[in-house]
């Protein structure tokens, strides 16, 4: 709980007494003080609820990304020993994989650049 809404309440709370002293005093201007300290309290209040309910947001939040950055290391690390049970399974298939794979690379790289269509230039 906010420090805010403890002192908001007990403002609140303050006010409302001072606003009803001053109704039975019959004192408008008591009863005119009470009622804004009994506004500022509520105001006061409310921002130490909105100060918590962020406070919950981020808390939450930051739970969640935790649990998913855990998630994806344990999946990550699954599917590296999936690869890794395939290889030792199918030696021969998985150096076939990573040689085509190798060739592809290979020609992508030694392809020449592409040039440019050439500008035709008139002079008249």
């Amino acid at each position: 709980m906010d420090a805010d809404r403890i002192i908001g309440s007990a403002k609140e709370m303050a006010g409302g007494v001072e606003g009803t002293v001053g109704e039975m005093a019959g004192d408008a201007k008591t009863q005119a003080s009470g009622k804004a300290r009994e506004a500022a309290g509520t105001v006061q209040n409310l921002y130490g609820q909105a100060k918590d309910a962020a406070r919950d947001a981020t808390d939450t939040a930051a739970s969640y990304a935790k649990d998913a950055y855990e998630a994806g290391q344990d999946t990550f690390r699954d599917g590296t020993q999936a690869i890794a049970q395939k290889v030792q399974d199918n030696p021969l298939g998985a150096l076939l994989v990573a040689g085509g794979i190798g060739f592809a690379l290979a020609l992508l790289m030694s392809r020449p650049a592409r040039r440019p269509p050439p500008r035709w230039r008139y002079y008249g």
